[in-house]
């Protein structure tokens, strides 16, 4: 039995990570943690457990094995690094962190503690990708030539437990809006996709949706991989509607379409004529606040931790995800094509 807490007791932490930690049979929600200690309290009433408001305190705590970050972005290097180094295992929201450095900073307090720390990337976990990228790393679609991913909402206003009021509006707490939240989700889906890493960033980001927003809310990048692929990633808080969370890869023997249709999630067009359609399942959504598949990645987490094996996310493999989206920012700054420097 894996001792768990979560750390930020907001939308996330609680309808995402309390939700499918509590479906676990391997999992004991232990402690909980957030600055608004209401919050905290009351999943402790739900859970059993400590409530703190402090993650210091919550850290402290002998009886946590592991803890969930669940905060807003500027925190998650602090809390990930104190974690570590009270030697937890940390499981933490995306972006992994904010900056270069205290990425980097993470990468060596995880070298030096007997925790592991992952990094939720859930899109790597979804069916059709999983099959999109045997297809394309076993030969199925021949040469890859291009693609082009999308994530887009109508902004977390409607789901965050503060509403427009929430965190993920504020730059001194956000550091990045829509590609923070979405366009990393995408750059990091292509890296495992196509299994190779970008080494070329364009980047046009705007602030003109959300007039209570000091952070971007869309943006358009084109994208080229280290063999030479190229594709677009798009990144929207002004998709009104239904979400739009698709990838459509172009390959030499013809073109795969990924949660791209409303009734087939996987359809396949040949060059030779031949038509696949398959529906896998889909996607988590913003729609019901995820609440009506899990997104694997709790699982996947505590898994590792049961087996002793090595988290499926690694911070240093996700390190390279949010370098995409910081490239993107610079390339828009300068104006111009920014080539990225790798972790291998």
């Amino acid at each position: 039995m894996i001792n768990v807490g979560i750390i930020g007791c907001g939308s996330i932490g609680v309808k995402r990570h309390i939700a499918e930690y509590s479906g676990n049979v391997d999992v004991r929600l232990v402690a909980f943690c957030d600055r608004v200690y209401s919050r905290a309290e009351e999943q402790k009433v739900l859970h059993g457990g400590a409530a703190y408001e402090d993650y210091r305190e919550l850290l402290a705590d002998e009886n946590v094995d592991a803890v969930s970050v669940c905060t807003p972005n500027h925190m998650h290097a602090e809390i990930a690094i104190a974690a570590l180094e009270a030697g937890k295992h940390v499981l933490c929201e995306k972006p992994m962190g904010v900056t270069l450095s205290e990425m980097d900073a993470m990468i060596e307090a995880e070298e030096r503690s007997a925790g592991q720390l992952m990094v939720g990337h859930n899109q790597r976990f979804v069916k059709e990708h999983e099959v999109a990228k045997e297809w394309i790393a076993s030969g199925r679609l021949g040469e890859i030539y291009s693609f082009r991913t999308t994530f887009g909402h109508g902004g977390p206003e409607g789901w965050s437990v503060d509403g427009r009021d929430s965190w993920f509006f504020k730059e001194n707490q956000a550091a990045m809006g829509a590609m923070g939240d979405l366009g990393v989700h995408k750059a990091d889906l292509i890296r495992f996709l196509l299994g190779e890493e970008v080494t070329e960033v364009g980047g046009m980001i705007s602030k003109k949706a959300k007039d209570f927003s000091d952070v971007d809310d869309n943006a358009v990048c084109v994208l080229r991989t280290e063999s030479g692929i190229i594709g677009t990633l798009q990144a929207s808080w002004s998709f009104y509607g239904a979400e739009d969370n698709s990838t459509v890869i172009y390959g030499e023997k013809g073109v795969l379409r990924l949660l791209n249709d409303d009734r087939h999630s996987f359809i396949f067009t040949g060059t030779d004529g031949e038509v696949l359609k398959e529906n896998y399942g889909g996607i988590q959504t913003n729609d019901d606040a995820g609440q009506s598949k899990s997104s694997q990645v709790m699982d996947r987490f505590i898994s590792a931790l049961k087996g002793g094996e090595r988290v499926p996310v690694t911070a240093a493999d996700a390190k390279n995800s949010v370098r995409i989206i910081l490239d993107a920012f610079e390339s828009d700054r300068k104006d111009k094509i920014v080539t990225g420097e790798q972790v291998l």
